[in-house]
């Protein structure tokens, strides 16, 4: 089967883009599962299960998401496998801007928004940099010089990367990501398979329920500023 990463911010659009890219896929006769991983709460999994299509939704509560997305991709795609899918899609929040890895041979989807500001491509990490299709969206709601200068400062971030815009309310530009998810490699297996970028190291005294503030306090893998 096809199996795609789509990461991005919250509230970037991640959903509504992709709810218009399953319905084109479903008309195609595709079978499609999605993995669905957020934080503390999300009733997305109700949108995509309204298409009719199996839904396996993670909450990572305490653990950093994009660590609880590397520790379940195999479970994910074991429910495609379960479902006979033909293309198992994991959105999934880049919610440090550091995090959201892609998996090598891949399709890897990162999902940004006009409204975050010009300077937002440069402040994102692996999940834009090593994306290989970016997909911007609430281009109706900026002019059009803005889109154009948002548009050019993610190629700078990312001049491999193909570049979309989707209107997530009426599903504008979401048959060629249609096309594109269509077209991707397809894999047998995620076991072994190396991640585009690693992820973010922090193992220390607050990862294990601390609380307390100051130095004393502080143990395992910290860095600190230099302030003199």
């Amino acid at each position: 089967m096809k199996f795609v990463t789509v990461a991005g911010p919250p509230s970037s659009g991640k959903t509504a883009v992709l709810i218009h890219t399953i319905r084109h896929l479903l008309e195609d006769g595709q079978k499609v599962t999605v993995g669905k991983i957020d934080c503390l709460e999300t009733d997305d999994g109700d949108r995509y299960r309204k298409l009719g299509i199996p839904v396996i939704v993670g909450l990572s509560e305490d653990l950093c998401p994009d660590h609880y997305y590397v520790s379940n991709l195999e479970e994910i795609l074991a429910l495609a496998k379960a479902n006979n899918a033909s293309i198992t899609i994991v959105e999934t929040a880049g919610l440090c801007h550091r995090c959201a890895p892609a998996v090598a041979g891949c399709l890897s989807i990162a999902v940004i928004d006009n409204m975050s500001g010009i300077d937002t491509p440069k402040k994102i990490g692996p999940v834009l940099s090593t994306a290989d299709v970016v997909v911007i969206t609430k281009g109706d709601i900026v002019s059009q010089a803005e889109r154009e200068v948002f548009r050019e400062k993610t190629g700078l971030i990312n001049p491999e990367a193909e570049i979309l815009e989707v209107n997530g309310l009426t599903g504008k530009g979401s048959i060629r990501l249609k096309n594109i998810i269509a077209g991707a490699s397809n894999v047998d297996t995620l076991a072994n398979k190396d991640l585009r970028s690693s992820l973010p190291a922090c193992i220390c005294s607050y990862c294990t329920g601390e609380t307390r503030i100051g130095n004393s306090f502080q143990l395992g893998h910290v860095v600190k500023m230099e302030s003199i």
